[in-house]
């Protein structure tokens, strides 16, 4: 090898300049570099056993000709760039390549999105959006106040089943995984329950269906049973009975099921916890967990309280798993538990996004901003003969509250100077209100609040189906819907409407609701959310 070398390099010496003779090998003196083609690129070895090749004239090296360019881009005076991002260096294009493919390969589809009233709006999105962002993009077309609760929807129409996608998920994998012969829509509608579990854990995870490694202290506390479901080394267990729809049958049996982090298991003998007894019955990756919304109509469930397991992109509802719990609270366990062993701490990012502009700010202890002229003001009360400073805050809302009636009262008598107090309530002006829905029966009316949510306070008002001069107040508490009917009294020729059989009364609907809105009365809980009748 050395005659070789060594003739190699006296050839590239002559060539380009050897190491004896100035510049190193790869570099070129300015004005220099005039050799032959092959032997600039190739390995001394090579260029020495291929010979002498055709002479190319190539124009000046492009060192040489970055540097030209470079001392007249230098001598030139010096201008901001407008655009900084997008040149990395003044010798680079504008328009670096690497961007353009970036935003070539965003392409854009056209979804549908219905509202309660099954109005639609197409929507031309680009293929990785996600269902917050989709939210996000309605609430500003709309117009509408986003307090976070506004959620995307999946609905399976013919079955029944339906789920609140998660703010994370891309809208276009979701409607990949619909299946042709299924009627699949998405809603745009508020979900207040949705991140529900994070404030108050106490409803959803009750101490007779949850237990604890044996390391573990009993007596955790319900944010620390959080920490646990968000924890990649330790998992509580679920346990508890369950109805399951066995396969290809129309029977449905009671089993004893366990949830851990590796999947469902039910028991194959009573309540044993043994390994041998424990058979598999489903893992949460492949698979998307829906809530029924016909309650056993469709499905011929024992009770009213069923969701099931759908595989992406199966053959269709007959690839369900089908579960049954005897009551919501029960329903509800099992579906908090298995969202948060499947999505984990993104359930809690997605949970903190709208709060993380606000540095040190937690959505627990968030409170409105006031301004200045606001925090100068006082509550008086003008009642006697010397007004004086109401110091008690609990004294000057009750003023503040009474005040508002009082002005509500003389409202509705300015109102009424050409005509009847009964004649303006036939005027029903309730029905222009988000809140009210006109004729819907008491299953319809369940529906829409569980969709919106069984979180304490959410309610709606509708007329009464069994008494047509009456309405009715569906309001969800504790996990439960419960009804309340709204009579109507004449006194005196005036109409009035009340819940406790006269002791309260209003001049019409909006006064009542907005009285139960800062007063809890008779009704188990105020009036806070309202499942709204929006339209797209």
């Amino acid at each position: 090898w050395s005659p070789l070398l060594s003739a190699g390099q006296e050839v590239a010496g002559h060539a380009g300049g050897s190491a004896a003779g100035g510049a190193p090998l790869g570099r070129r003196r300015r004005g220099a570099g005039r050799g032959p083609g092959p032997l600039s690129g190739a390995p001394p070895g090579h260029a020495a056993a291929s010979g002498p090749g055709p002479v190319h004239l190539p124009g000046p090296p492009r060192s040489a000709a970055r540097k030209k360019e470079g001392d007249s881009i230098l001598e030139n005076p010096s201008i901001p760039n407008p655009f900084p991002e997008l040149c990395c260096s003044p010798f680079a294009s504008v328009l670096s390549a690497s961007l353009l493919p970036k935003a070539t390969s965003r392409k854009k589809q056209v979804i549908k999105v219905y509202s309660e009233d099954d109005t639609s709006r197409a929507l031309e999105v680009p293929s990785d959006i996600t269902a917050r962002d989709v939210c996000q993009l309605l609430i500003l077309k709309n117009r509408y106040v986003d307090d976070h609760s506004w959620t995307l929807f999946e609905q399976l129409t013919h079955t029944g089943l339906g789920r609140a996608i998660e703010d994370h998920e891309l809208v276009m994998e979701v409607q990949s995984n619909w299946v042709m012969e299924e009627e699949t829509k998405l809603y745009f509608r508020k979900n207040y329950a949705k991140y529900e579990f994070f404030k108050n854990p106490l409803s959803f995870f009750p101490d007779h269906m949850i237990s604890f490694p044996s390391e573990t202290n009993a007596d955790l506390s319900h944010s620390g049973i959080l920490q646990m479901f968000l924890s990649s080394s330790t998992y509580p267990e679920i346990h508890g009975y369950l109805y399951a729809k066995e396969q290809g049958k129309k029977s449905w049996k009671k089993l004893y099921f366990l949830l851990r982090r590796s999947g469902l298991y039910f028991s194959t003998k009573g309540t044993s916890k043994e390994p041998r007894h424990l058979q598999f019955f489903c893992e949460f990756s492949n698979s998307d967990m829906y809530m029924s919304l016909t309650g056993k109509k469709i499905s011929g469930a024992p009770t009213n309280y069923g969701f099931c397991f759908k595989p992406n992109k199966s053959g269709g509802t007959r690839d369900l798993k089908q579960l049954c719990a005897d009551d919501e609270q029960s329903r509800t366990c099992w579906m908090t538990a298995i969202r948060l062993l499947k999505y984990g701490m993104q359930l809690y990012q997605n949970y903190m996004q709208p709060y993380q502009g606000r540095s040190g700010c937690s959505p627990l202890n968030i409170t409105p901003m006031r301004s200045i002229s606001e925090n100068s003001l006082v509550a008086m009360d003008f009642s006697g003969h010397r007004s004086r400073i109401i110091e008690n805050p609990t004294e000057a809302l009750s003023v503040a509250v009474e005040e508002g009636l009082a002005w509500r009262r003389r409202g509705c008598l300015r109102l009424n100077s050409h005509g009847s107090p009964i004649a303006m309530s036939n005027m029903a002006i309730h029905r222009s209100q988000s809140w009210f829905h006109h004729k819907i029966s008491r299953e319809e009316a369940q529906r829409l609040i569980l969709q919106h949510g069984l979180v304490d306070g959410v309610f709606l008002v509708r007329d009464s189906q069994s008494n047509p001069k009456t309405f009715v107040l569906s309001l969800s508490h504790g996990l439960k819907i419960k009804h309340f009917q709204i009579v109507p009294l004449e006194d005196d020729g005036k109409l009035f409407y009340t819940l406790d059989d006269g002791h309260t009364r209003f001049t019409d609907l909006i006064q009542l609701v907005e009285f139960y809105q800062l007063n809890k009365g008779v009704l188990p809980c105020k009036l806070k959310h309202y499942c709204a009748r929006i339209a797209l």
